[in-house]
């Protein structure tokens, strides 16, 4: 039987400050825990419902009821697995691909899949402003289904990160030159901003180039959602 002080942590772990405190976080569902398990995450505890749900040692399994499940989990309908990770400190940054910045995306479910996109197309570095939502948000990891295991997510001081950085980089607008158009290079920095308010101006002054995605529908469409505009970007850059 689970202890309550166990309980008491892992739900914390549902916070940005405890999740700091403790230098861990939660993942629920048995795909994503698996991922999870397959990867360099160091796993600190298994929760599960039942036996032989996942390819392990009996023994790496604590065996919960329901209620406790339910108790620790963040869901409304509980998985029938949780695991809890260390966070992981963040990989040195290779700057010889696409690297993919975020200025300041709030919402987690844009964020989850914006993991997805990079894992997707290969983008293997994500450098995240400091007010960008936290990659190992609940939210976040229930949208990225295992795919920030092969993402490094970073967050630093973007406008410090741009100004040091020595190749392209590219911001998106809604005026800025075709991405259809523009010569994109063989790697460099592709910044994609705010959901309200777009790349802020300190971030815009750092930009080499401003591109955009041509509007050929109802010209009162405001614009793509972040995530969706991220998909199209991420495809032209791989169309290289």
């Amino acid at each position: 039987m689970v202890v309550k002080n166990q309980i008491k942590l892992v739900k914390s772990l549902q916070q940005k400050k405890y999740r700091n405190q403790h230098g861990m976080f939660v993942v629920e569902g048995a795909k994503s825990v698996s991922e999870f398990l397959g990867s360099d995450y160091k796993a600190e505890k298994v929760y599960a419902t039942k036996e032989n749900i996942l390819d392990l040692d009996p023994s790496d399994i604590e065996l919960v009821s329901h209620k406790e499940m339910e108790q620790m989990s963040g869901l409304h309908s509980p998985n029938s697995v949780l695991g809890v990770f260390q966070i992981s400190a963040t990989k040195p940054i290779d700057f010889e691909d696409w690297i993919l910045a975020l200025d300041d995306v709030r919402d987690p479910g844009n964020l989850g899949t914006i993991i997805r996109l990079c894992d997707w197309y290969g983008i293997k570095h994500l450098v995240c402003s400091e007010h960008t939502v936290d990659c190992y948000n609940p939210k976040v990891l229930q949208a990225t289904m295992g795919s920030l295991t092969r993402v490094n997510a970073g967050y630093t001081d973007l406008e410090s990160f741009l100004a040091k950085a020595e190749v392209p980089v590219y911001g998106t607008f809604m005026t800025g030159v075709s991405v259809y158009s523009e010569k994109l290079p063989k790697g460099g920095i592709l910044v994609m901003g705010n959901e309200a308010n777009g790349i802020c101006k300190q971030v815009e002054a750092l930009l080499t180039t401003k591109i955009s995605i041509p509007q050929y529908g109802n010209q009162t469409t405001e614009s793509l959602n972040v995530a969706s505009a991220t998909a199209v970007f991420l495809n032209e850059i791989r169309r290289i």
